[in-house]
């Protein structure tokens, strides 16, 4: 996992509500164990047609879209069954943070194990959000995960919430065995003293 340092990016507004995990990731791509080329079976259903050409309507197929690291997603997003798959797909697509109103808890804890930024935000701002973006498709944000904030284009922080051991876990880049690992040394010297 790469560590999180602060980004700015454009947004891909994604106003559906309610997008359960097989929608982020259908089922048919659960046998794989690799995460190598998930990203490009995001949202594989609403993405492409039957015979697998896109659909040139779907917003992440537009030419405008490509290379946004910040999806700006409906309230409840990524509900349903739990796969690790869904930020999986989401950071093969090139994603490092997702903003919504809620997440679901399983989703969100795959996904911060999994080095994307889940990020919750009071129904107003979410709803200025996307009002900015049906203004201006370009508007850009900042997100800080050390200071914890959002920055919007008005310059208005807002703040959103993340446990500190994750926190810590995602600006180090490691998951949590690998932060296991880097008390070694401690570890070590517990065991040593206590024997």
């Amino acid at each position: 996992m790469n560590k999180f340092t602060p980004l700015s990016s454009k947004v891909v507004p994604l106003p559906s509500e309610n997008v359960d995990t097989d929608q982020i990731i259908p089922a048919r791509y659960l046998k794989v164990t690799d995460k190598q080329g998930l990203g490009e079976a995001l949202f594989a259903d609403w993405r492409y047609n039957n015979d697998g050409s896109p659909k040139p309507d779907f917003i992440l197929n537009t030419s405008e879209m490509k290379g946004r690291q910040v999806l700006l997603a409906g309230d409840n997003f990524g509900c349903g069954s739990s796969r690790e798959h869904a930020p999986w797909a989401l950071t093969g697509a090139g994603f490092r943070a997702v903003i919504s109103t809620s997440f679901a808890d399983i989703f969100r804890n795959n996904s911060l194990k999994n080095g994307l930024l889940p990020i919750i935000v009071d129904r107003d701002t979410h709803q200025q959000m996307f009002s900015l973006a049906a203004e201006d498709p370009d508007f850009q944000v900042v997100v800080d995960l050390a200071s914890q904030s959002l920055t919007l284009p008005d310059g208005r922080n807002v703040a959103f919430p993340i446990d500190g051991f994750s926190k810590a876990c995602m600006l180090n880049g490691v998951d949590e065995i690998g932060y296991v690992l880097g008390l070694k040394d401690k570890i070590e010297a517990f065991e040593s003293s206590s024997q």
